[in-house]
């Protein structure tokens, strides 16, 4: 039986300022995507990973995942909570979660930023970890311009060579995709109660000290939420293809429409949109691939397209919203 790794942190206390206004009042991460909260998501995969135990590393609207989360045990898991009272960057998160598992020598754990979905195997990535003894193993996908990111090379055997800021000519399409594994001795490197960038300091700390860090390519689905237009997308995406998220309800028809939510026969919800409970759409209205909050109303003949219409807005009759964040 191959090696589990059976812990995890999940990285959920970033304030999500380039999506503001949507996070001014709710968490990045417990943003609705399909119909259920980043987290959640990101919770389905870990457990069907064998992933037991989960610490959630919260810092901004910290309350806000306890009620719903609860112990995890309607979720499948083991959750607790490691609050910052100021914000520690990824390594200070890392460390200060970290302290409440109580981890063995020999032990290594997951590490998931909280404002990224992925379809890759977690399973594959753990196996590279154990196989090679790394003290950490980075997830990366390949995308068609790295230019916009942070690249990282690997040689023939995964091993990372370099990791690079922005570039104008990168030298690998391989991107840092936001899941770790890191040993115990790894997170030990760490200082505790510190800010501290694992990008930008414990990375290349371990990589001038020559401590083994491998890179895991796997290029299946993966999104970055970090815009409003990535997060409509990702809903979007989800709900047409469900098998990348378990969490995902069942579609209907191509979309995820709430009980309690009233929608007029003559009108057309299509492409992966969300409707959350106590919307009501209008007759002959269209609404494409886009996220409608609680209590949305559409008056009749709109066109709502790859958009966000925040809970409780009302959209008069014979609008046109496409690509938008509207109603705040």
């Amino acid at each position: 039986m191959a090696r589990q790794i059976t812990k995890a942190i999940l990285l959920v206390g970033g304030k999500g300022t380039r999506l503001a206004p949507i996070t001014n009042s709710v968490p990045k991460p417990m943003i609705r995507i399909a119909g259920k909260p980043v987290t959640e998501h990101q919770i389905a995969k870990a457990r069907a990973a064998g992933i037991t135990e989960i610490v959630l590393a919260t810092s901004y609207l910290a309350e806000v995942f306890q009620p719903y989360f609860g112990d995890g045990a309607d979720f499948g898991v083991r959750l607790s909570y490691a609050v910052e009272e100021e914000p520690l960057g990824t390594g200070g998160a890392i460390a200060h979660a970290a302290s409440s598992l109580n981890l063995k020598d020999d032990e290594s754990i997951f590490i998931f930023n909280g404002d990224v979905l992925s379809g890759h195997d977690l399973q594959a990535q753990a196996d590279l970890h154990l196989r090679t003894g790394a003290d950490v193993t980075l997830h990366l996908t390949e995308v068609d311009d790295a230019r916009a990111y942070g690249c990282v090379p690997i040689d023939a055997e995964g091993r990372v060579s370099e990791f690079l800021e922005k570039m104008e000519n990168p030298k690998a399409k391989t991107i840092n995709a936001g899941c770790y594994i890191f040993s115990t001795r790894a997170i030990h490197t760490i200082p505790e109660k510190k800010v501290v960038s694992v990008e930008r300091e414990t990375f290349p700390q371990l990589l001038t000290s020559h401590r083994p860090i491998y890179g895991f390519e796997d290029s299946r689905y993966w999104i970055d939420m970090g815009t409003p237009s990535a997060m409509i997308r990702a809903s979007r995406d989800l709900i047409m293809n469900p098998q990348i998220s378990s969490a995902t309800p069942a579609p209907i028809n191509g979309a995820v429409i709430e009980s309690g939510a009233v929608i007029d026969s003559t009108s057309e919800i299509s492409e992966g949109s969300y409707l959350a409970t106590g919307v009501r759409v209008g007759a002959r209205s269209k609404i494409r691939a886009s996220i409608l909050g609680e209590g949305v109303v559409v008056d009749s003949d709109a066109t709502i397209a790859e958009s966000y219409i925040a809970p409780g807005t009302r959209v008069t009759s014979g609008s046109i919203i496409e690509k938008q964040v509207f109603g705040f």
